[in-house]
């Protein structure tokens, strides 16, 4: 989903870059309270595995790609904030270093996968969780359906910007069934691999996702019936 330079116009590559500077501003800011001495180095982590995992391109068409997004796995593990952080520095060095989406759609990409991409994930997980029981196993579901979604919801959200201000020499039905097509599949993959992901952090080292802290207290005091019932 690398937006390349000259893809959208300029007003609309101005708009997403206001838009990144506020988001990652905000998430600056949120992170303190997100972050622990214990969960930083795995926020290097879940940042070095996005990296890679984004490094594998699927063609899409008119210079843009489709790959694994890595916003809801990030999320769940590192808090949303975090996460935003962790996808802007990826993209950052992509652009700089691989020259892995252009440098003017810098904005555009961190609006697609750090914001949209890690903040729609969050939500749909936070969705999940309110309907499921209330216990660290229903984490890996609810980690499931969120990154399924959070793919073609980034897919469609560039589509939308493509419709502002889009400026490749490609209709706009035809991107649109391209992208969606693709992103649906990849959010399945991506589904996955953060199901497995997440469900092995959460068996290793539960007191480290994010996602699960809501439950660790419950969970504790469910332990404790099962020994005086025992």
């Amino acid at each position: 989903m690398h937006v390349p330079d000259g893809f959208l116009d300029l007003p609309t590559s101005v708009g997403t870059g206001a838009v990144a500077v506020v988001g990652v501003g905000l998430a600056l800011r949120g992170a303190r309270r997100e972050l622990s001495e214990a969960a930083a180095p795995l926020a290097g982590l879940v940042a070095v595995f996005v990296f890679a995992a984004q490094m594998l391109n699927f063609p899409v068409g008119a210079g843009t790609s489709g790959h694994l997004l890595g916003g809801a796995l990030a999320a769940i593990l590192v808090g949303p904030y975090t996460a935003t952080l962790a996808l802007t520095v990826v993209l950052l060095v992509q652009a700089l270093m691989f020259a892995d989406g252009g440098i003017t759609a810098l904005g555009t990409n961190i609006t697609l996968m750090g914001l949209a991409g890690v903040w729609s994930g969050w939500f749909v997980f936070r969705g999940v969780q309110a309907v499921l029981p209330k216990r660290r196993s229903s984490v890996p579901p609810a980690a499931f359906v969120a990154a399924a979604l959070s793919v073609p919801i980034a897919a469609l959200t560039f589509t939308g910007l493509y419709a502002i201000g889009g400026e490749a020499p490609i209709p706009l039905g035809k991107l649109a069934v391209a992208m969606l097509g693709w992103h649906l599949l990849i959010g399945l993959g991506e589904a996955l691999i953060t199901t497995l992901a997440v469900s092995s952090v959460l068996t290793a080292r539960p007191d480290l996702v994010y996602g699960a802290r809501r439950y660790a207290s419950a969970d504790e005091l469910q332990i404790r019936r099962e020994e005086v019932t025992a």
